[in-house]
């Protein structure tokens, strides 16, 4: 016997043989044809190294592992270069996993063209990218009593992290890749505690400070130089769905925050209304209603209002 057949053997001869068939029968891929499809997933572990270099581009003397001793030039053009290379490829498996093309191709040419399109949209937009988290970075410092310096902000706080990871996969969102920024927001996530998804607006001087269980939806729009705290939630107040009970996808259904507004920790603002520019909301506020520019709202004023003419009984 050989020694293939025999470890085929010992494989159908294992305690957990039936435990593989059912798992290897409910991962087994077929598409509509019956043939099974073999286009890799994106990767997120690839995916968290590209996040980490295009982090080393836009910061190289703080986020990556740049020598001073050799070229700055060299060093971006080396990264670029990784980036493009690295992208493309997680793009194209993003592409691949979302098409409806039919055959064995691993990737259409369709995919490819879209991957290479998304990939160069990203990395032409890394100047204009920096130069937005410029003033995030700034927001931080100049928000926070405790920073001493622009470094330590871009160094220690995981809201900067957050947006920094925000604004590279809301590009690539807004480019139409799939899975890829999801991924690169998830990654945030898991390393912050703060959870933005990629199609969430954003303007810029915008700080998050202490972070852990913010959660900013899909359709939120945000304006300039907001600033929030911990636990807060710009969310859905009710998700409609199609006849067949599905849910509609898409529709606007998350805050408008206008610029100058703050809203402190623990507030959960759902719905598509409008905080108002210049507002401010308290903490552990409940707010499902707009509120007018200039504003403050309160945990009192909220109990009170709630309870005005016998609402909420």
């Amino acid at each position: 016997m050989t020694i293939e057949r025999a470890t085929a053997a010992n494989r159908e001869s294992s305690p957990f043989a039936a435990i593989v068939d059912a798992l290897s029968a409910a991962n087994e891929v077929t598409s509509e044809d019956g043939e099974g499809r073999r286009a890799p997933l994106p990767s997120r572990d690839a995916i968290g190294s590209i996040v980490s270099d295009l982090r080393s581009v836009l910061f190289p003397r703080h986020l990556g592992a740049y020598d001073p001793a050799t070229s700055l030039r060299s060093h971006l053009a080396t990264r670029l270069e990784r980036i493009e290379r690295s992208l493309g490829e997680q793009l194209e498996r993003s592409y691949a996993f979302a098409c409806d093309h039919v055959g064995e191709e691993r990737v259409c040419d369709d995919c490819l063209h879209r991957a290479r399109a998304a990939s160069g949209s990203l990395i032409a937009s890394l100047p204009r990218l920096r130069a937005l988290l410029e003033t995030d970075i700034r927001a931080a410092y100049e928000g926070d009593p405790a920073a001493t310096s622009l470094d330590e902000t871009l160094f220690c706080y995981p809201g900067v992290t957050a947006i920094i990871q925000h604004r590279i996969a809301h590009e690539l969102y807004v480019a139409g890749a799939p899975l890829v920024p999801r991924i690169i927001a998830e990654l945030a996530h898991s390393a912050t505690g703060i959870d933005i998804h990629p199609g969430a607006e954003i303007g810029p001087s915008f700080f998050i400070d202490h972070g852990t269980g913010v959660v900013i939806g899909q359709t939120c729009a945000i304006g300039t130089r907001v600033r929030i705290y911990q636990g807060v939630t710009l969310g859905a107040r009710g998700f409609p769905a199609h006849d067949d009970g599905l849910l509609v996808k898409g529709e606007p259904r998350h805050p408008i925050v206008g610029d100058d507004v703050v809203i402190f920790a623990g507030a959960t603002i759902l719905g598509r209304i409008t905080i108002g520019r210049g507002a401010t909301i308290g903490g552990n506020v409940w707010l499902t209603r707009s509120v007018d520019p200039g504003a403050r709202v309160t945990q009192a004023q909220v109990r009170q209002e709630a309870f005005e003419a016998g609402s909420g009984i």
